[in-house]
Parts: structure tokens; C-alpha cells; sequence
């Protein structure tokens, strides 16, 4: 074959065959195309587009061209199952949903990702954790998936390589955002990891990659519909990204709400808490351990009330190298950042807009995330007590409190909260937290 013929043909909308678009990503994993013609190729399908049978291929290929885990060997009296985030502000649902779905009975072995941009990272969280290896050994990883029901580590190198490749290229030729070049960069690493079943979460709104309800709805049903089609019983959420989820941004202080979310009830956000409990509900119900979602949401809410996902949690930290006593000492193991400043917003009254996407952006600025792949970041730094809309702020109520390392980039922060926060006098329509179901 010819790579530009394939891409001729791709061009011109013609449908590409299996045996075609394998050996695209033949060439992309051995190097044998070059980056203009990758850069060619995903342009053609920016454009053109692919159906269904083109999105299965490329995923499958693209999963195939590193390794696959396997977990048949283990004996595992369960499903091997586990979710996966379009991302979003204050996102730190992968850390409470795994230890609670483990403690329903289920394997997940979570390969997460960390933040770019102006959405954090589930990996960088952890890593504000003393200690914490995000990158086990293959051998430990599998032990402690086994022993504990669940482990969470950084992505290797060995999974879906095609993807890492093209999705570079794709990064400087303009062409990511395409549903059917998502699909497959997200599904490739997912169903390289072996699952059972998988449920998306596809964030919506003004701190999300889909910015409109249209657009994460056209994703999440290819999700789902590919996902199927390579045999991986797949359910989607579409969530709501308008403001962000919970009361924090940032590492450290995230990681400390998410143990409180564990061990303590009052302080469970509600809309945080609802899609939690959502997705740990699709996720039990897709490995059959209950047969109806209301009896898979009540497994999920025992498994927290009753303290499991929290000692899972605490067993996980551990068997990764961190603190053993992290649950009942967590400030003194994640200390934040020195400088404090309450934001007061100019005006009284209901917080009727948020910018989403730039509240994010405040904390990059802090140094809490990354403007290049390989920026170091400074866990300590964040946003705590984040308000949200429908909330009251005056002179006496902030909007949020800035964990900074000094006062400039305090400063920086205080500017871009204030021009992301719109208060008026009527408190505004807010979207459900799960704004759709997308099933198979």
C-alpha cells in the first residue's frame, strides 16, 4: 500500500478499509510515515470524518500497537471495569469513585493522566501524596490491583504508543479536535488496559473541551457506540462543567477534600457527591454486580457510609509508598501553600455566571499547573471554599480563599478569579450535574 494513496483516498471522503487504516497506524507506531503525513492523514479525517466500522479499526489498531493487558491470570472473582474524564476544573472524582467501586466488588485498575492546561491532573494529585509512586512496576501494579481491588498510577509508555505519536502531531497541525480522532486516542489507552467495561464521563460547559451540549453528546455516543463495537460494554454521563466541582482546585487541596469526601459526611459536596455516586452506579451495574442502576447506586452509597472506600483508600496510599497515617494527618503531610488571601468580589449579591476555564487558569498562574508537559508544578498552591453558582458573596462572604507561594502571584490569581465571577440579583438557572444518560 501507498500512504498517499490511503490519504488521497481519506481526502477525498472515501471510506477507508480495515486492512488501510492498520496500516496508518503501522506507519505511525514504526516511524515508517512521516509527521507530514500523519499530519496529512488526521487532517483528511478532520474534514472528511469516518463512520463507525473506520472508528472501531483505528481504535482496535491503535490499542493493539503496544501491550494489552491481560488479567486472566489472576484469578480475579470480579469484573475488571473503570472510568475515564474528559476533564474539567476541580475533577477529582477518579480518587473517590475507584476505592469505592473496588469496595463494591469490582477491579479497577485506574491508568490516569495529569493536567495541561487549565484542567488538572488525577495523577498530579496523587503526587502531592509523600511518597506516592505513580509508576509501579508492572508486577506491583497487578499485586495491588489484586489484593486491594483497585490501584491508581500514572500512564507507561507501552500503552497505545500509536496514540501517543499521533496525538503529538495532531497537537501543532490543528486537527484535535475531531470526535473520531478523540474517540480512538481515548478508547485505545482505556481498552488496552484489558476492562470489562468502561463508563465516560463527558464534561459540558465553559470549563470543559465540549463547550456545547451538541458537541459532548456527538462524543459520548461515539464513545459508546466504538466502545461496544470493540467489544467493551461502554455506558456515557454527560456532566455539567459550568463551575467547578467541589469547593477546590488545585493539588493538595484537592487531595485533602477528597479524603474528608471519604471520612466524612458533611463534608460531601452535593452536586460532587451526586456524580460520584452516578458514575460508581454505571460502573457497578456494566459488571454486573447488581441488576438495576437503584441497586447499584445503593451498593456505591454503602460502600462509602459504611467506611470501605475510605480504609481502601488509606491500604492504597500505603502499598504505593505513602504515609500510613495520610487520612489522620493529611495537613501536616500536605501542607499549603504560606500566603492566604480571601477574594471579595466589587459587588453583593448572587453569583449568577462563572468562567470555568479561567477560575482553572487562576491556578496555573500560582504554579499549580503546567503551560508545557514537562513544567514542574507546585502542589501547595490552589483555591479552597470555591463558591459556586446560585451562592450569595458580599463584603463579609469571599468567593474563595488563594493558597499562594507569594503576594504577586496571589495578586496574578485575585485579577483572574474577580473578572471570571458575574454577580447579579436573580439566581440562575442551574444544569442537573448529569445532564444525560448515553447507553448502548
Amino acid at each position: 500500500m501507498l500512504p498517499q494513496e490511503i490519504i488521497r483516498k481519506k481526502r477525498d471522503g472515501n471510506k477507508l478499509s480495515a486492512e488501510e487504516i492498520q496500516f496508518v497506524v503501522d506507519g505511525i507506531t514504526r516511524n515508517t510515515l512521516s509527521e507530514a503525513q500523519v499530519g496529512a492523514f488526521a487532517m483528511a479525517v478532520f474534514f472528511q470524518g469516518m463512520d463507525m466500522d473506520e472508528r472501531v479499526a483505528l481504535t482496535r489498531g491503535m490499542m493493539n500497537s503496544g501491550d494489552v493487558l491481560s488479567w486472566d491470570n489472576l484469578g480475579l472473582d470480579g469484573p475488571v471495569v473503570d472510568k475515564h474524564s474528559s476533564g474539567g476544573v476541580g475533577d477529582k472524582i477518579s480518587l473517590m469513585l475507584a476505592p469505592i467501586v473496588a469496595a463494591c466488588g469490582a477491579y479497577v485498575p485506574m491508568i490516569a493522566g495529569r493536567g495541561l492546561g487549565h484542567t488538572g491532573g488525577t495523577v498530579d494529585k496523587l503526587e502531592a501524596i509523600p511518597g506516592y509512586n505513580t509508576a509501579p512496576s508492572d508486577e506491583q501494579f497487578r499485586a495491588i490491583v489484586k489484593k486491594l481491588g483497585f490501584a491508581i498510577i500514572g500512564q507507561t509508555g507501552e500503552l497505545a504508543p500509536a496514540d501517543k505519536r499521533l496525538y503529538g502531531i495532531r497537537d501543532v497541525t490543528a486537527t484535535v479536535e475531531s470526535v473520531p480522532l478523540i474517540t480512538a486516542s481515548i478508547l485505545s489507552k482505556k481498552l488496552a488496559a484489558g476492562l470489562d467495561a468502561l463508563v465516560m464521563d463527558i464534561k459540558c460547559g465553559n470549563g470543559a473541551f465540549c463547550d456545547t451540549f451538541e458537541m459532548a453528546k456527538e462524543l459520548s455516543e461515539s464513545i459508546v457506540a466504538v466502545a461496544n463495537g470493540a467489544d467493551t460494554a461502554t455506558n456515557a454521563l454527560i456532566t455539567d462543567m459550568n463551575q467547578v466541582l467541589g469547593n477546590t482546585a488545585g493539588n493538595s487541596v484537592e487531595t485533602i477534600e477528597v479524603i474528608d469526601y471519604l471520612t466524612i459526611k458533611e463534608a460531601r459536596e452535593p452536586r460532587q457527591h451526586e456524580i460520584t455516586m452516578a458514575l460508581a452506579a454505571e460502573m457497578v451495574l456494566l459488571g454486573k454486580l447488581a441488576d438495576t442502576i437503584e441497586e447499584a447506586r445503593e451498593k456505591a452509597e454503602d460502600a462509602l457510609e459504611s467506611g470501605r472506600a475510605a480504609e481502601k483508600f488509606a491500604q492504597m496510599v500505603v502499598e504505593l509508598g505513602g504515609p500510613a497515617d495520610l487520612i489522620e494527618k493529611k495537613e501536616s503531610h500536605m501542607p499549603l501553600a504560606e500566603v492566604t488571601r480571601d477574594v471579595y468580589l466589587n459587588d453583593a449579591g448572587v453569583i449568577t455566571e462563572l468562567n470555568t476555564r479561567e477560575i482553572g487558569l487562576s491556578v496555573v498562574t500560582l504554579g499549580g499547573g503546567r503551560k508545557s508537559p514537562t513544567d514542574d508544578i507546585d502542589h501547595a498552591v490552589g483555591l479552597s471554599c470555591i463558591r459556586g453558582l446560585g451562592d450569595d458573596v458580599d463584603s463579609n462572604t469571599p468567593f474563595c480563599r488563594i493558597h499562594a507561594r507569594n503576594e504577586d502571584q496571589a495578586d496574578a490569581a485575585e485579577v483572574a478569579i474577580k473578572s471570571a465571577v458575574t454577580v447579579g440579583e436573580t439566581s440562575p438557572v442551574i444544569n442537573n450535574i448529569v445532564m444525560e444518560r448515553i447507553t448502548s
